[in-house]
């Protein structure tokens, strides 16, 4: 028996998909890298600039979250002793309504006393007012 002598096998013949075909040696994937192989994965080009985002705006990690934080509205014993008389109380909305301070944001500000300047009154303190060491040597 001779090779142009035997039976061809019966049945369908099984197909071997992505290599070449009428789409060429490369099936329509390029030559080599990546993207060539079974099982490749690009990853996501987004997750490479969510990382890079701080060396976009040319600052470190977490620099520019510190910065938000708001600071007191500061006022000084002087301006109190100008504008108010003896035995009035000090409170963030009788600055407001003096114009010594002013709204950030549409909501009131936390108020700090500061110590430039003597006061001579005897004033009421609000207990929500933040005072620096030298006003509080003062007052007492």
């Amino acid at each position: 028996m001779q090779s142009h002598e035997l039976q061809k096998a019966h049945g369908r013949v099984k197909r071997r998909v992505g290599r070449g075909g009428k789409r060429g040696s490369f099936s329509g994937k390029g030559i080599k890298g990546q993207r060539a192989r079974s099982g490749h994965r690009i990853r996501p080009q987004i997750r490479d600039m969510i990382k890079k985002i701080h060396k976009r705006r040319g600052q470190r990690r977490g620099y520019f979250a510190r910065s938000v934080a708001s600071k007191p509205a500061g006022v000084n014993l002087e301006v109190l002793e100008k504008n108010f008389n003896n035995g009035d109380k000090i409170t963030p909305k009788s600055l407001l309504a003096k114009s010594l301070i002013r709204p950030v944001g549409g909501k009131m500000p936390k108020v700090k006393i500061l110590g430039i300047g003597k006061l001579t009154k005897k004033l009421i303190f609000d207990k929500d007012l933040l005072m620096s060491a030298a006003v509080k040597n003062k007052i007492k």
